[in-house]
């Protein structure tokens, strides 16, 4: 197990951003959340998946929403942490303390928020994910990989709702119940599902990811005190692939059906000058073209950053900014036909494959 310092927190935030691909929540908030925690006395703690029980109780928190900045008149608040009240319940309707928690995707609030409530409950938070990156919908989870239920569910909200889903039609209808709930508590609830076991988490949870995010947020804050080129740097890191450098030309994007759907277009710069790069968005980065040519899919991370390798979310982004696009693979279980079938091209309607970013 390994307590978080100050310093690594900052780096898990910035690193978990930029794996976040667009997505994940605003780090700024993750990073106050966690800091708070510090300053409070409250413990951070990650744990290696080697050193959970096979019998340990393993729970998901996350929040579900669409990233657009919200224009519904906010409803007077009930519960100030629905996080917290959602975990409880878990915990009641299972009939079993957790021993730990574990982030359901990389993002500036969704890997912050598990380890906020963990320190809560003076637990570690599992050092994996389900994901490797951030994605749009509750379905982008190994867990439906392995076949591995994520019911029960709970979901609060600040204004007081307390749902408890025992089970659905079909992966699909579940998205559509939780994401629901969301637009009528206006933007956003507090989910808490996947419970597993330890054994079973060392099945379907993607590995290490946690420190992954240290390590890529280390590497973009020390090349830029050191006076290296944080984006080749960064580029490095996540063994990726230096697609573009541009500014924002064109920016459009809607809040639907809770999610942000949006496309931006950039012009570019440097050796990019005279090309244009096009990225479709669902929430995340999903899909980017160069000049038409498709050059990125999901599964695999879109990461777009400023010149200094910080992360630029959707929900900032803006016409006129200058920013940098990197691709990266995804983990190995993501490129399998059924991480394809749930998270390719295709699910999201377009009608080409997967392509693997260093094609």
């Amino acid at each position: 197990m390994k307590v978080l310092t100050e310093k690594d927190v900052e780096h898990l935030i910035t690193g978990a951003a930029i794996l976040g691909t667009g997505g994940g929540g605003n780090p700024e908030e993750g990073l106050s959340i966690l800091k708070k925690d510090l300053e409070e006395g409250r413990r951070l703690a990650i744990v290696s998946l080697d050193e959970v029980p096979n019998d340990a109780l393993i729970v998901c928190p996350y929040f579900c929403g669409s990233i657009a900045p919200s224009k519904k008149k906010r409803k007077p608040v009930v519960f100030e942490d629905p996080m917290a009240v959602a975990f409880e319940e878990m915990e009641i309707h299972m009939g079993k303390k957790a021993f730990a928690t574990v982030a359901v995707e990389l993002g500036g609030i969704n890997t912050a928020i598990p380890l906020h409530v963990a320190s809560l409950m003076n637990l570690p938070l599992l050092d994996g994910d389900y994901l490797g990156r951030s994605a749009p919908e509750l379905l982008h989870s190994s867990a439906n990989i392995f076949g591995i239920s994520l019911l029960p569910c709970v979901a609060v909200s600040e204004a007081g709702d307390i749902v408890i889903i025992e089970r659905y039609a079909d992966l699909n209808e579940y998205e559509d119940i939780v994401r629901s709930l969301s637009v009528v508590a206006g933007g956003f609830v507090a989910v808490v599902d996947t419970p597993i076991n330890g054994k079973v988490a060392k099945k379907v949870v993607i590995k290490d990811t946690v420190s992954k995010c240290i390590e890529v947020g280390k590497t973009v804050k020390e090349a830029n005190m050191t006076g290296q080129d944080p984006i080749a740097e960064l580029v490095k890191c996540l063994n990726g692939v230096l697609l573009f450098k541009g500014l924002v030309k064109n920016y459009e994007w809607e809040d639907r059906e809770g999610f942000l759907y949006g496309e931006a277009t950039y012009e570019g710069v440097e050796k990019w000058k005279g090309h244009e790069l096009k990225i479709w968005i669902k929430n995340e980065n999903i899909i980017a073209w160069k000049d038409g040519k498709v050059v990125a899919t999901a599964p695999d991370p879109i990461c777009v950053v400023n010149e200094k390798g910080y992360a630029i979310t959707n929900a900032e982004l803006k016409e006129r900014m200058k920013a940098v696009v990197i691709g990266a693979k995804a983990p190995e279980v993501w490129l399998t036909p059924k991480g394809i079938e749930l998270f390719g091209p295709k699910h999201f309607g377009f009608s080409f494959d997967y392509i693997p970013i260093r094609e």
